[in-house]
């Protein structure tokens, strides 16, 4: 059961455009940028908007050749497996230099779009950078005119923000100004966030860790008027009791308090909600905030840490004492919450066993003081992503890194707390994809038809020649990389400075 909390008034519709989404149903109905984006499209006069996943696409009845366009959302690396699940459902071939004028327009946006869509640039006939709020709008514009291919792209590539594969040369990111408040215009039991009306609070982070992709393409920080945001926890209260608040760092929000204090008084006040906050920055966990959580039915939340020693935080420019920490975690259980997940990273560039054992000298303290409050410690690997200063780094061995989990695993097991593990294995490939460029075209296409295991890119990597010492080993900062012809801000120089400074402050250590 779905409620709608818009109103599309609209008048004939001889466009068909479908917003497909690569995973399954209850994933897209949670994804409050691809939802988003749907509610634009379906608000767009003339064309008829419909949405399907993996799981739904079977369910589609128009024949291919009555679609006129096809956009996919990709928000991860991995998601190249369901868009080509979906074409292949469709009988639409992968490659663009496959498919006719029969066939619908192919393309794309999303984050993994955003950072690097140089791996994807002969699946899609174009492609989104940046912001797509109002993008999308444009694009429909020339696509509801349902002219032959050629001309719908050259129209296009007079828009802000196109990527025309093998036609393009530059193109700046998409970064726009939040006025209206984004938020859940879906609400469904089936998603994975049953019934929850999702609010953007804030876009991008201002403090910029050296690894973290999301932080440097969503640059410049910015937030939504706080009379906007209010009015915006109106509305979904109208619908629903479950409210989250989305944003990198809404802690950094000038009206954060208040924003919260807010919702306190309408809890207090009897208005029973269901609050949600995916993860806290460690320097802004107050008495107020964490009482506010647990009123609003919060038991647990998470904290991100990165790396235990100070020297490496320093390194990444997670500039977090470990006296924050500690009363981050104090804080959390004195008001009411009954345990924090404490997100990590290993395999950080100069790291040693010495900023290993730190985890287990942290974790001692924080278990001494925290008794009976649950602890986990959650670990990723490191992953060189594009448009950081870490892009050009290189990826720890993959044997290398396992041996380290196991030995935080059974360390951390013996102090009493539980320790989660990304795969290795699988971040080892998500390097590959995340740096990757053209070459990995046919590696792609193989590791679908084979399955996807991990068997499969094996097998793929042998049959392919990808260069993959340049993709894991990293580039050299007078490279020339895949991604390069994104007009990004900060631009690719400034990057290279506060890579030199990261590296000045770990000599100098």
């Amino acid at each position: 059961m779905e409620k709608l909390l818009y109103t599309s008034n609209k008048t004939q519709c001889d466009y068909n455009f479908l917003m497909a989404f690569p995973a399954c149903e209850s994933f897209a109905l949670s994804s409050l940028g691809y939802m988003w984006l749907f509610k634009t499209a379906d608000e767009v006069d003339g064309v008829n908007t419909k949405r399907i996943a993996t799981d739904t696409v079977n369910n589609y009845k128009t024949r291919i050749d009555e679609v006129g366009a096809i956009s996919f959302s990709m928000s991860f690396d991995f998601d190249f497996m369901g868009v080509f699940e979906i074409l292949e459902k469709f009988n639409i071939p992968f490659k663009t230099s496959e498919r006719n004028e029969i066939y619908p327009l192919i393309f794309a946006g999303g984050p993994v779009i955003t950072t690097n869509p140089e791996p994807y640039k002969n699946f899609f006939d174009f492609m989104i950078i940046g912001d797509g709020e109002n993008c999308i709008k444009k694009v429909l514009s020339i696509l509801k005119q349902n002219l032959p291919k050629q001309e719908t792209l050259s129209k296009l590539a007079k828009l802000d923000g196109i990527y025309i594969p093998h036609i393009t040369e530059k193109v700046k990111k998409i970064t726009e100004t939040l006025n209206d408040v984004i938020y859940t215009p879906i609400l469904s039991e089936d998603s994975y966030f049953k019934d929850t009306f999702i609010i953007e609070v804030s876009r991008g982070c201002m403090n910029r860790c050296a690894f973290c992709t999301a932080s440097y393409i969503n640059l410049p920080f910015r937030n939504y008027e706080y009379s906007k945001i209010i009015d915006t926890i109106e509305l979904g209260l109208k619908y629903t009791n479950k409210i989250a608040l989305l944003g990198a760092q809404i802690s950094a929000h000038p009206e954060f308090n208040n924003i919260m204090k807010y919702l306190r008084n309408k809890i207090e006040s009897g208005t029973e909600i269901e609050l949600g906050i995916s993860s806290l920055r460690t320097d802004s966990v107050s008495p107020e905030l964490i009482q506010t959580l647990v009123l609003g039915g919060q038991k647990t939340s998470t904290i991100a840490i990165e790396a235990a020693s100070e020297r490496l935080r320093k390194f990444i420019n997670k500039n977090l004492k470990e006296e924050q920490i500690l009363k981050a975690v104090k804080t959390s259980r004195e008001n009411g919450l009954k345990g924090l997940k404490i997100y990590s990273m290993i395999g950080i560039p100069e790291e040693t066993q010495d900023d290993i054992d730190e985890f287990l000298r942290l974790a001692k303290l924080i278990k001494s003081e925290n008794k009976g409050f649950e602890i986990t410690f959650s670990f990723s690997t490191f992953v060189p992503k594009p448009h950081t200063p870490l892009q050009w780094a290189k990826r720890e061995n993959t044997k290398s890194l396992e041996k380290k989990q196991k030995y935080l695993e059974k360390e951390l097991a013996k102090i009493g707390i539980e320790s989660k593990f990304s795969s290795a294995k699988w971040d080892y490939w998500q390097t590959i994809l995340s740096r990757g460029d053209e070459s990995l075209t046919d590696f792609l296409i193989e590791i679908y038809n084979n399955g996807g295991k991990n068997g499969a890119y094996k097998s793929a990597l042998k049959n392919n020649k990808i260069d993959v010492p340049k993709f894991i080993n990293g580039y050299e900062l007078t490279d020339n990389l895949p991604w390069d012809f994104i007009e990004m801000c900060p631009e690719k120089q400034l990057l290279i400075n506060e890579l030199n400074r990261l590296q000045k402050y770990l000599a100098g250590n």
